[in-house]
């Protein structure tokens, strides 16, 4: 009995050794190979592109992004219109930094009133986003299979606080009462170099 109990016993661990050998050399469903994503890359409609049109940045400027669809006017064309749709993010980014700035600025030094604040905010807003932004420039381009065309551009720190400060300007004028308070103050001095210190912050990294 003890030599058929050590057979049977032997036979059962011959056959598990066996079944494991056979899964392990492929004979069962291998198990699936874990699929690597890069969360990195920019994708646009199934094509990888450079990461900037997915996040436009650059470091010391502030950037646009532009895009246009392949046009039967030709390639010079529907550059323009990218450049165009680019300048126009631009200038709706700053119109939006620099009515916040406005409003916080204000807030802070306890100038001016709310009425008068947002009315000048919003002017300031609406005009900036009017400016065709003289002084920016194209510094990437990228196209996708599909046709359409990707540009980025840049404008420089400094030209968009004078674009800021010009408009401020303006459109505090148009409010007699409140140009008169900054004027009267010296604030404008101070709100000078806030625009300057926010456009300077807005060129760097998030």
């Amino acid at each position: 009995k003890g030599i058929s109990m050590n057979k049977t016993l032997t036979s059962v661990l011959l056959a598990a050794v066996a079944a494991f050998a056979f899964t392990a050399c492929g004979g069962g469903q291998p198990a699936a190979a874990p699929v690597a994503t890069d969360f990195n890359k920019c994708m646009k409609e199934g094509q990888e592109a450079p990461k900037w049109v997915c996040k436009p940045f650059l470091m010391g400027g502030l950037v646009g992004l532009g895009m246009a669809e392949k046009s039967p006017a030709g390639l010079g064309f529907q550059r323009d219109e990218a450049m165009a749709e680019a300048r126009k993010d631009l200038a709706q980014q700053l119109g939006v930094k620099v009515k916040t700035m406005f409003k916080n600025f204000t807030q802070v030094s306890g100038k001016g009133e709310g009425a008068a604040v947002d009315k000048v905010a919003s002017s300031v807003q609406k005009q900036i986003a009017n400016q065709n932004l003289v002084g920016s420039k194209a510094i990437d381009s990228w196209d996708h299979s599909n046709g359409s065309m990707y540009i980025l551009m840049s404008l420089d720190p400094a030209v968009a606080a004078k674009v800021a400060k010009e408009q401020v300007q303006s459109s505090l004028k148009n409010e007699k009462a409140l140009w008169q308070q900054f004027q009267g103050k010296k604030a404008q001095a101070e709100l000078d170099k806030e625009i300057d210190k926010e456009m300077a912050a807005a060129a760097q990294p998030q």
